[in-house]
């Protein structure tokens, strides 16, 4: 009786290491921008019309123009070569909506907190939020058309962040500088592992 060769001697394609980040922020900051601009796949997108209902509950000062809102996530992925995939989820950056932060933070290597100088404070937040769960971060300032220009070492005081979190610029419109703020975060977490800090 004869057999078929068996492939099973070979090695198995090796499958890409998988890595969680967050894109989080207030609320119009730019963190569904962000995730569709870096993105290699379609984004998956939770947005819902802004409607009368929201008035006097979302601030729109300063993003006026803002018609829709994230209620879930937004998702995204990004492949480096054939060792590793970036997942990218983006958070809800309305108050009524952080319920989802907790389950979508669970197992994630790190965050990216958009900054946007006209509505500083709506970064706090985030950055709290990840502080207390021992999440590295980093802090992206998106740079919106129009809004005040202030050196990243005054940010960094007026957010009290510590000497640690990198700060950066970045337009969440363009690819390549949403990527760049990716590369950072993932070297900041790695560097931040205790097996790191160990060798």
């Amino acid at each position: 009786m004869a057999f078929a060769r068996s492939d099973s001697g070979k090695n198995p394609p090796k499958m890409p290491t998988a890595i969680k980040l967050l894109i989080a922020g207030g609320f119009g900051v730019g963190k569904t921008t962000m995730v569709g601009a870096v993105s290699e796949i379609r984004p998956l997108r939770t947005e819902e019309t802004l409607t009368d209902r929201s008035v006097g509950v979302d601030d729109l000062s300063g993003v006026e123009a803002k018609a829709t809102t994230t209620v879930a996530m937004d998702f995204g992925r990004i492949s480096i070569g054939q060792d590793f995939v970036l997942y990218l989820f983006g958070t809800p950056g309305q108050e009524r909506f952080w319920f989802v932060w907790d389950e979508l933070a669970r197992g994630a290597l790190g965050a990216v907190v958009l900054a946007d100088t006209r509505r500083l404070a709506d970064c706090f937040p985030s950055v709290d939020y990840f502080e207390r769960r021992g999440t590295p971060f980093v802090v992206a300032v998106n740079c919106f058309e129009g809004a005040p220009v202030f050196d990243l070492d005054e940010v960094k005081l007026a957010l009290n962040l510590g000497p640690d979190v990198p700060i950066m610029l970045c337009d969440a419109r363009r690819r390549e500088s949403g990527k760049e703020v990716l590369i950072a975060l993932v070297k900041h977490a790695y560097g931040k592992r205790p097996t790191a800090a160990a060798h």
